[in-house]
């Protein structure tokens, strides 16, 4: 399953599947499905198995998921004609791992840390694929990350490393956008990291069924078509399900919650001269079996 939020025609974003050559929306064809069963009200009932909500619908748990398994009569269009939004822009929580990558640490002159380095980003910085990527005001340093994201499927609280990816549901691409002049004022992160479209996302959430292993694949950044990050997950300094048992540790997760897991090297600021992305330029990333995430910078 990969979840998509897409829109067509003009119509406010609603979730769907990617079907091939199409994109099938969900609570269309839940409805039909049971409106095919001579169900009354099906309309009624789809809308709440199938909320717009990627938070809420994974708040649905099994019924949720029932529902989807269920479908008989697709309702879709072609893949042509719908536009991908960011597949979630409503998570409780938005943690970001900071130097989880061997290669990053070192291209950075950071020693490898004790545990991993926790930052926030809120909503505000999520990002359709395709929109443009804003440099704040004063900022000269805009620098990309690409990242695996993490999209918790269930509550979990103080779960063992053994079972941590049975509550994720899914993977998508972060791309954790920091500047770097922000970032490193204080001893905190935040700043640099903080910024309205500063986490572009997408452009789908491939299930655990589509990503078996997600410490196997491979994560490349471009730069005005230059290959510019060319990484691996197999170099992770805590891996997935050490991040998601020691931060149910800490706090709940509940479904939902993204997780951005930390770049490799190849960012701009460990780049000598360092480099930095500007307005005009389009920033590309892809991690394998999830897509591409491609955005344009504009002046904020």
């Amino acid at each position: 399953m990969k979840l998509v939020r897409f829109s067509s025609n003009g119509h406010a974003p609603r979730l769907g599947l990617v079907l091939n050559d199409s994109v099938a929306d969900l609570e269309a064809s839940v409805s039909a499905t049971l409106a095919r069963r001579g169900v009354s009200r099906a309309n009624d009932i789809a809308a709440a198995l199938v909320p717009q909500s990627t938070r809420g619908f994974l708040e649905g748990g099994p019924a949720t998921l029932d529902a989807v398994a269920g479908i008989t009569e697709w309702v879709s269009v072609p893949r042509a004609a719908a536009r991908l939004h960011a597949p979630i822009t409503d998570p409780g929580k938005f943690i970001c791992i900071g130097l989880n990558y061997r290669d990053h640490a070192e291209e950075t002159n950071n020693p490898i840390p004790k545990e991993p380095p926790i930052f926030p980003k809120w909503t505000n910085a999520i990002l359709d694929p395709g929109e443009p990527i804003l440099r704040p005001r004063g900022s000269t340093q805009l620098d990309w990350e690409v990242e695996l994201g993490v999209v918790i499927g269930r509550t979990a609280r103080h779960v063992s490393k053994d079972a941590a990816l049975e509550y994720v549901f899914g993977y998508t691409i972060i791309n954790d956008v920091s500047a770097r002049d922000f970032q490193f004022l204080t001893s905190q992160w935040a700043a640099g990291k903080i910024a309205d479209t500063f986490a572009p996302i997408g452009p789908s959430i491939a299930d655990r069924a589509e990503i078996p292993d997600p410490h196997v694949l491979d994560l490349k950044t471009w730069v005005n078509g230059t290959l510019i990050q060319n990484g691996t997950t197999r170099n992770f300094i805590y891996d997935v399900r050490y991040i998601v048992s020691y931060l149910s540790s800490l706090m709940t997760l509940s479904p939902g919650d993204v997780i951005a897991t930390g770049t490799p090297a190849g960012v701009g600021a460990g780049r000598k001269p360092p480099v930095w992305m500007v307005p005009g330029d389009t920033c590309r990333m892809e991690i394998t079996g999830l897509g591409t995430l491609e955005n344009p910078i504009k002046e904020g």
